[in-house]
């Protein structure tokens, strides 16, 4: 089946796009970089790149499909481009549209599960949305989904972050706003069956996971997977509507966006009598919600340099070791082996968290003022590692190790540093003592390295910063995002040939 994706970047879409591509059907990917985002993925995937606002651009981006799976939808606005009108409404619209032009046989819509009965912006765009869906003339469905967990959902995944890394976490109230949160793989299977599935025509559906929690339950779970427990201050929801503006404004992150209060408080849950359909028509039993929660914090994805804000730096800390006892491998291997040793901060800062460097390992440190921060083993040979710094992290950026043979049993060790500041917030706390603490931490790791390989560094540690221009940053910024791609790739290889076995 050739199926038409709207939105396949988001949580949601990445897990379905996934999914869809595993049971072998052909994806034609609709979105603003659609050239770009069809890269995540190996398999049957063209890119249609357009605005899914603008009708004329999205014209016959569903000719010769089967489906439409039309998930793309703003939580949130910037105008004039990303506002509840004209994506979430008029989107909707011109996808009904353009699937009844290409003569479609099956649409499946995503809505939210407080469609129905909420109150805010998004909720009453969504309910418009179903409204137009349930017009076409083929077949329809609309799966109300409760809030989605996974490494790019946008609430959950900052409550985790925060605990992370604050030393305080505002809370709306006394934190007891309900919600039933879904796995990110549990929607993106229900979705993929849902386009298949004839039986479907013209129903909604409720998916949802298995149990009900508050947000000051979901703390406590992150307070005890991450061993930190930061001072929560409640506030009032009007007050946190103001605050989280106004965070915003600066750069720093708060539970939920100024837009998402309002959803969070009118509550993303099932009532009683309301069937999930997650179980009764799909039957899959979704894991506790607990593990699920477990389970994200070693899954956030990586913030990469176009994260970031101000210009590209690249700092690099170079020492050369002087008859050194192991020639570069195997001094390679011992840095794996002993990184949480010769790096001059808490590594493995949480239960659980690896202490050496394996491919693909996510790596927990802990660092002053920051809290705790995670980088991912993007690539690893027997010369060079390279680290990904994940979301929370205050850059924004990757770290590469190389071990370089020289003559005479001399070894080179090189840190190369390519980062941006995650945040307005971070840009200035690194321009006061970030650098500086940066500096001393890569100095010494270089020092450590050479101890550790039992030979002489009569010249000390050279280090060299400078800024990139556009080209080069764009250049880098492609290199970080092809090296994720590529061990993303290594994962859901691995993943299917275990399926398979």
């Amino acid at each position: 089946m050739k199926v038409l994706v709207t939105g396949g970047t988001g949580v949601v879409g990445r897990a379905t796009v996934t999914e869809l591509l595993r049971r072998g059907h052909e994806i034609r990917l609709l979105s603003r970089g659609a050239e770009d985002d069809v890269a995540s993925w190996e398999g049957a995937l063209e890119p249609f790149a357009a605005d899914i606002g603008d009708a004329a651009r999205i014209f016959g981006a569903a000719a010769g499909c089967d489906a439409v799976l039309h998930i793309v939808g703003v939580v949130d606005e910037t105008p004039p481009d990303l506002t509840f009108e004209r994506i979430n409404i008029d989107g909707t619209r011109n996808i009904v549209q353009e699937a009844e032009r290409a003569g479609v046989r099956r649409l499946v819509f995503v809505s939210s599960l407080g469609a129905e009965r909420g109150e805010s912006e998004y909720h009453r765009s969504k309910l418009a949305g179903e409204q137009i869906v349930s017009g076409f003339t083929g077949n329809w469905t609309i799966a109300r989904a409760a809030a989605v967990v996974g490494p790019r959902d946008d609430t959950v995944s900052v409550l985790l972050r925060m605990v992370r890394t604050l030393p305080v976490v505002p809370v709306i109230g006394s934190g007891d706003q309900q919600f039933q949160p879904i796995w990110h793989e549990d929607i993106g299977a229900a979705l993929a069956e849902c386009v298949e599935r004839e039986d479907l025509t013209d129903t909604v559906l409720r998916l949802a996971g298995p149990e009900v929690i508050t947000v000051r339950e979901a703390l406590d779970i992150f307070e005890e997977v991450t061993d930190r427990s930061p001072l929560r201050i409640p506030f009032a929801a009007f007050l946190a509507r103001i605050g989280s503006t106004l965070a915003e404004a600066v750069g720093v992150e708060t539970p939920v966006s100024a837009a998402t209060v309002q959803m969070l408080l009118e509550g993303s849950y099932l009532r009683p009598g309301e069937a999930n359909d997650l179980v009764e028509r799909f039957g899959r039993v979704p894991e506790p919600i607990r593990a699920r929660l477990v389970e994200l914090a070693d899954k956030l994805p990586e913030q990469t340099p176009d994260d970031g804000v101000g210009r590209l730096q690249r700092r690099r800390f170079t020492i050369d070791i002087h008859h050194s006892s192991y020639p570069a491998t195997e001094l390679l291997a011992r840095f794996r082996a002993r990184f949480a040793q010769l790096v001059p901060f808490e590594a493995a800062a949480e239960p659980g968290a690896p202490e050496q460097v394996d491919d693909g390992a996510t790596l927990t440190l802990e660092l002053p003022v920051r809290g705790h921060v995670q980088v991912r083993v993007e690539h690893l040979d027997d010369h060079t590692i390279t680290l990904a710094t994940l979301a929370g992290h205050p850059l924004a950026g990757v770290v590469r190790f190389e071990f370089l043979d020289l003559e005479n049993d001399n070894v080179r060790f090189i840190i190369d540093v390519i980062e941006r500041p995650a945040s307005r917030i971070d840009q200035i706390s690194m321009a006061i003592v970030g650098r500086l603490a940066q500096r001393r931490t890569w100095r010494q790791t270089a020092e450590n390295v050479a101890r550790e390989a039992g030979g002489e560094a009569p010249e000390g540690v050279i280090e060299q910063s400078w800024h990139l221009d556009d080209d080069d940053a764009d250049s880098l910024d492609s290199w970080i995002r092809d090296l994720i791609r590529q061990r993303e790739r290594r994962e859901e290889r691995h993943v299917g040939d275990v399926a398979g076995s």
